[in-house]
């Protein structure tokens, strides 16, 4: 899916990036030392997002609609926002995930990190 999305979007001037958030617990603790519980829908994979902005998903409903959800609403993304998630307790993981947003589109702020942190 990863290649393939790679392929739709490729004359786009942005990066598109598709990961099968169902299949983190099988490398989280590898990668991050984190133990990861399986999820048990899309909707517990977008409340686990490490910056609150970015926990929102759209699932198509219908004959051309769409619903969205987005647990923390809209203010912190529309604002430039980039909050921790508080079911997250590393910081570390927080900060590299937002300094890459911030590497993209610099006008990003992050906010409510410990200030020893920043």
């Amino acid at each position: 899916m990863i290649q393939l999305a790679s392929q739709l979007f490729g004359d786009l001037d942005v990066t598109v990036e598709v990961r099968n958030q169902a299949r983190v617990h099988l490398w989280s603790e590898r990668r991050f030392g984190l133990l990861c519980l399986e999820l048990t829908s899309t909707r517990s994979g977008i409340d686990r997002f490490l910056i609150l902005a970015t926990c929102v998903g759209i699932t198509p409903v219908g004959s051309g609609g769409f619903e969205v959800y987005a647990p923390h609403g809209f203010s912190d993304l529309t604002g430039g926002l980039l909050r921790p998630n508080p079911v997250h307790r590393d910081q570390t993981l927080f900060l590299a995930k937002a300094r890459s947003y911030q590497a993209r589109w610099p006008w990003l702020q992050v906010v409510d990190v410990a200030p020893d942190q920043e």
